[in-house]
């Protein structure tokens, strides 16, 4: 039981501290990116481990600094870099799409408690960075869950729908709001077949989470003046 706790929370020096600390890290931060590679975000298992060696090597380097080789610094004014520099990998999974829809701001904030987790187990903080992880993946598994079916009650999905007569605008329209789904928003754009006279529409739906988005589109695909309608991307 000492030689544990004396690996555990012995200096980062030691080469068996080292190695707990990382294969930790990498567990702990394994785990959240398992959950958001597995729902298909743009971070998940490999990104979510690398940040999390990464912050955790980092704020071992600065402790080793200090206490190895005589650096006159507060070891933790790199973990303070890590969390100002993880930015830009978070703003590489935010999207936006047409106007109003903004995703991968929950991925990104996954990614900033990715390194913090890193930051906790590399400062020998193991009890914040286990129950850190913890809420985490509860808050991507059962709230994820509870904001779309339990508070909401609902879906939102976009649409790109080609249409060959601008003038049915209207009647596209109220096919689009039918059973009870809200148009939340549209916006008219250049088609993408670059055919001539045709339109291209983006349309965000809100509708209930029995409502199959495969049979609205289906009924989209009847009009006439519909050429094609997809989920867009």
């Amino acid at each position: 039981m000492d030689i544990i706790k004396e690996i555990l929370f012995s200096s980062p020096i030691e080469f068996p501290t080292i190695v707990v600390r990382l294969v930790l890290s990498t567990l702990l931060t394994g785990f959240i990116g398992f959950e958001r590679g597995f729902r298909g975000r743009a971070a998940g298992l490999r990104t979510h481990i690398l940040v999390g060696i990464g912050s955790t090597i980092i704020v071992m380097t600065g402790i080793y600094g200090v206490e190895n080789c005589g650096y006159q610094a507060d070891p933790m004014r790199m973990a303070a870099q890590i969390i100002s520099g993880i930015g830009f990998l978070g703003a590489g999974t935010i999207l936006v799409r047409g106007k109003t829809m903004v995703m991968g701001l929950t991925t990104a904030a996954g990614l900033w408690v990715a390194a913090a987790i890193g930051i906790a187990v590399g400062a020998g903080f193991y009890g914040a960075a286990a129950v850190g992880s913890f809420i985490a993946l509860f808050t991507f598994i059962f709230l994820t869950t509870f904001e779309r079916g339990g508070s909401y009650g609902k879906n939102s999905i976009r649409l790109y729908i080609e249409c060959t007569d601008p003038t049915k605008l209207n009647e596209l329209i109220t096919v689009l709001t039918s059973d009870q789904i809200k148009l939340r928003d549209i916006e008219v754009t250049s088609a993408r077949s670059g055919l001539p006279n045709h339109i291209g529409i983006e349309a965000m739906l809100i509708m209930h989470r029995c409502d199959d988005k495969t049979d609205r589109i289906d009924k989209i695909l009847k009009l006439e003046h519909v050429l094609f309608a997809i989920e867009s991307v």
